[in-house]
């Protein structure tokens, strides 16, 4: 009896929130720290469906994964932490990370989900990546003026080899551009070096300052529960909005350092490709805005192929991802997947904003971002590493695109 006791206790004052389902997704019990974070008593959803706190899609959704695991023990969520989306009684939602636990009681089974609010992760991250965006226009800027100094230096040359008349003063003056030049070079070597240091810190170092500002965010979520000012609460949640964003770009720079050291090596494995994509759309379905959704469609007979899964899977999730961003909340995503005797095709279509002709030769350059991305998130690097992942399996990558009319982003591989 005092173990039971103590064991409510616990629960009843822990950080995060805990609810446990049955096996209908009917809510059996729920904590103080959950109902705080839904803005819901505990009379208002016991014996409620869970999906009550859950926004479209996943709401329509849940009852299906519950029903599909029962009967394949096919976990999509059981089992398997992973970021979601609640919402509160007031119809305002928020991320959190969810970790479930199967648990046989009693001859039933129950469901345990814990919640872990990441809002002010998020809003943490928004403020690194201001930083970062800082750091790099100040990389551009040197960048710049490295090279006006060099098309200056290229014009003194110039104008030195027409005084043949005063054939000593030109040599002097060459042999003083050559200096200035080598100087000018080893600037720009040294800016070199500095980038990939920044990018070193910035994938490693960093991640310490990050890990303390989630933690520093979730203890002010804490010790702020007796004031329910929702203030606090919406500025904690963007400080974990940016902390999530940050660690975006830190994990797209580090992608990058990779690639340029070499560490990246292509690792070939034979699988289903039919299933492998109908994996990566299941992870998607949470990115989705509004009543987006993804159809996916596999032509011909032929299902395996020999391809670096990692490589592939994060070239499908760049241009799923894009195609998300940058096509309406109504938009349908055609993701088509084809394997012949020679070659595997996957093709990504959206209708979206589309590029301009002007923007499209520089579309793989890292950095680089369409001129009519207007506010739309996004650092320039998805492409570039796309691109970079895509040579690594000897494929090429293809792109058709008009404004407003949509984006058709081809990747094609050979299959011996």
């Amino acid at each position: 009896m005092e173990n039971s006791v103590l064991l409510k206790a616990i629960i009843d004052n822990a950080i995060d929130g805990l609810i446990t389902i049955d096996d209908q997704g009917v809510i059996e019990s729920i904590n103080p720290s959950a109902c705080k974070l839904f803005n819901y008593t505990e009379q208002e959803v016991l014996g409620k469906n869970i999906s009550m706190l859950m926004p479209q899609p996943d709401r329509g959704y849940h009852d299906g994964y519950l029903f599909r695991y029962k009967k394949t023990g096919d976990a999509s969520i059981i089992g398997i932490g992973r970021e979601l989306t609640g919402m509160r009684k007031n119809g305002s939602q928020f991320p959190f990370r969810l970790g479930v636990s199967e648990v046989r009681y009693s001859g039933r089974v129950v469901y345990a989900g814990f919640i872990h609010d990441l809002s002010r992760e998020k809003e943490a991250e928004s403020q690194l990546q201001d930083y970062a965006t800082s750091l790099e226009d100040q990389v551009q800027e040197r960048t710049v003026s490295l090279r006006e100094t060099v098309d200056a230096l290229e014009q003194t040359k110039a104008e030195l080899n027409l005084s043949i008349e005063n054939l000593h003063n030109t040599v002097f003056t060459l042999e003083q551009t050559q200096q200035e030049l080598s100087l000018s070079l080893a600037k720009e070597q040294e800016l070199g070096k500095l980038k990939s240091r920044f990018v070193s810190i910035a994938s490693h170092e960093f991640r310490t300052p990050l890990s303390m500002v989630q933690l520093s965010a979730s203890l002010i979520e804490r010790y702020a529960l007796p004031f329910d000012s929702p203030n606090i609460g919406k500025h904690v949640g963007k400080i974990k909005d940016a902390v999530q964003n940050v660690t975006a770009i830190l994990n797209d720079f580090l992608s990058l350092e990779k690639l340029d050291t070499g560490k990246v090596q292509a690792k070939f494995s034979h699988f289903n490709l039919a299933e492998f994509a109908a994996e990566i759309i299941e992870e998607m379905q949470i990115a989705l805005n509004g009543r987006q959704k993804i159809v996916f469609v596999h032509r011909g007979s032929e299902l395996m192929i020999t391809l670096d899964q990692t490589l592939l899977k994060n070239c499908i999730v760049i241009l799923i991802d894009n195609a998300i961003k940058y096509s309406g909340e109504e938009s349908s995503i055609q993701f088509y997947t084809k394997i012949n005797e020679n070659n595997c095709t996957i093709r990504i279509c959206d209708n979206g904003i589309g590029i301009p002709i002007e923007d499209q030769k520089h579309l793989c350059e890292p950095f680089f971002r369409a001129h009519n991305t207007g506010k739309i998130s996004g650092n320039g690097l998805g492409l570039s590493i796309l691109s970079r992942y895509t040579d690594l399996m000897n494929g090429k990558v293809d792109f058709k695109s008009r404004i407003n009319r949509g984006t058709l982003f081809t990747l094609t591989f050979p299959q011996s």
